[in-house]
This record gives C-alpha cells, sequence and structure tokens, in this order.
C-alpha cells in the first residue's frame, strides 16, 4: 500500500517566522504540496489547514511535525487528536524534535506506553507554556495601563497631539522614539499613525 508522508506548520502569528519548520520537513523529505500551514494560536484544533490536512490523511500516512507545541498547546485535545490519527485514521505521527515520538517504530506495549507517557508530559509542558504565555500577557497589558499607554490602535480620527510631534519628527528636531514617548505610546504605535496620516 502506498504512504503519503504530510507535513505541519504552526506559527501563532502571522508575524512569526516559519521558514526553519519548512526547511526541516523538507530536509525530511516531505513535498511542498503536502505542506500545510496555520498561522493560528494553539490553543484548539479549528485551524483550517490542520483540519484540511486531517481529512487527507489514510491508513498508512505519516504525519511529520517539527515539534509537539507546533501540533498544539491544549493537553487534553493534543491527547485526542493523537490517538484519533493513530488509532482510528491509522496514520503514523513523527515528531521531530522528539524521536521517541515515532508510532512507526516501538510497536510493542513497553514502547507504546513509554510514548504515551512522553506524550503526555509534553503535551503538558506545551499546555503549561500556553498558560504562562497568556499571564505574561495579561501583566503585561496591565502594567501599561497602570502607566496610562494606549493599548492598540487608536481609533479615527488621529489624536490632535499626534501633529505637532508629528512636524517635529518630519524637520528632524525630535526622534520617532521621542515623539512616541512624549505620545505615552510605543513607537510602533506612532510609526502606525505615521502611515495612517500619509494616507488621508
Amino acid at each position: 500500500m502506498d504512504k503519503n508522508f504530510y507535513g505541519y506548520i504552526r506559527v501563532s502569528t502571522i508575524d512569526q517566522n516559519e521558514v526553519r519548520q519548512i526547511i526541516e520537513l523538507k530536509k525530511w523529505g516531505i513535498l511542498s504540496k503536502n505542506l500545510y500551514m496555520d498561522k493560528l494560536s494553539g490553543k484548539d484544533f479549528n485551524r483550517p489547514q490542520y483540519q484540511k490536512l486531517k481529512k487527507q490523511l489514510r491508513k498508512g500516512d505519516v504525519l511529520v511535525i517539527k515539534s509537539i507545541d507546533r501540533l498544539g498547546r491544549n493537553y487534553l485535545d493534543i491527547q485526542e487528536e493523537w490517538r484519533e490519527i493513530v488509532k482510528e485514521i491509522q496514520a503514523d505521527i513523527v515528531i521531530l524534535d522528539m524521536p521517541i515520538l515515532d508510532t512507526r517504530t516501538n510497536k510493542d506495549l513497553i514502547g507504546t506506553l513509554i510514548s504515551d507517557i512522553v506524550l503526555q508530559l509534553l503535551s503538558y509542558v506545551a499546555q503549561t507554556e500556553r498558560e504562562n504565555i497568556r499571564q505574561r500577557q495579561a501583566e503585561g497589558i496591565a502594567a501599561a495601563k497602570k502607566r496610562g499607554a494606549h493599548l492598540g490602535r487608536f481609533p479615527k480620527p488621529l489624536p490632535k497631539e499626534f501633529y505637532p510631534l508629528y512636524e517635529r519628527w518630519v524637520n528632524k528636531e525630535i526622534s520617532m522614539a521621542e515623539a512616541a514617548s512624549q505620545m505615552n505610546i510605543a513607537r510602533h504605535q506612532f510609526e502606525w499613525m505615521i502611515k495612517k496620516y500619509r494616507k488621508l
């Protein structure tokens, strides 16, 4: 029976770089047409490319992923997806960063037990890291609010204090960082306002 090899790539945001994962999967021999990528959080499995890939999987196929946290970051969901792919679909999974998580090998009772324990441990770590990231984000937002910093993009129209600072920046009287500091915002927010102003 012919088997197909598929690769799954996930990055959390559109700004993150997926190149390292792609290189590793291609180095492993996976064709570009069999690579599926989502630029979404790993909090659940409601990801379009992942679901599309899962529908392609058949008995004997092999799903290759760089690391377990690229599959997901929810402990129970990772366990359930793993069980569904390996037990129900009867495809194999290979985690490149953790060779013991290769369902093509060690299919005896002891091998299965060891890989199950490792999977549980790693998926627990992936979820814990996600919770830590969320906590750090919440603490950062709370600290920014306490400082009185504006969060997110500014609504229309641009705030009136932007215009004189923009003029001073254009005239090279102050740097972009200084202008942002005077408005109590981040540099990238001031840069975003400049782009918006120039489009008006």
